[in-house]
């Protein structure tokens, strides 16, 4: 009978210990509730971005960056890493922009990206583009 009681009081230490690791785990592992704005917000994020790297398959972007000595996958790293507000600024610009312009924009604006990153010493692309750092 003593047998049985020891044994019990190791298993029930054992079940104390998980219950209470459990207790805390789940504490730190709670979920917050994602609204439905956030979420479209974040699936217009993303599809801002494939319209841009669609884009970029066009040949006469591909041939204008290639003029200016841009690579296509600089480009698409760039289009990557634009945080969501630079992502809306760029979208409202080739919405405003005519017709025949938007492929001139694309590459202005990347171009001023390609710039303003090389001055922050993020990139290197420009060699004449002094860091400011």
């Amino acid at each position: 009978m003593s047998g049985i009681r020891k044994h019990l009081r190791y298993v029930s230490f054992f079940m104390a210990m998980m219950m209470a690791l459990g207790s805390v785990w789940s504490a730190t592992a709670t979920a917050g509730m994602v609204g439905t704005g956030e979420m479209i917000g974040q699936q217009q994020v993303q599809l801002d971005r494939q319209q841009l790297l669609s884009m970029l398959e066009r040949q006469d972007v591909q041939d204008k960056l290639a003029d200016l000595g841009v690579s296509q996958d600089q480009v698409k790293e760039r289009i990557q890493n634009l945080t969501p507000t630079e992502l809306a600024d760029f979208e409202q610009q080739l919405a405003e922009a005519p017709a025949g312009q938007d492929v001139v924009g694309i590459i202005v604006l990347f171009l001023l990206v390609f710039i303003i990153t090389d001055m922050l010493c993020a990139t290197n692309i420009f060699p004449f583009i002094n860091c400011i750092r």
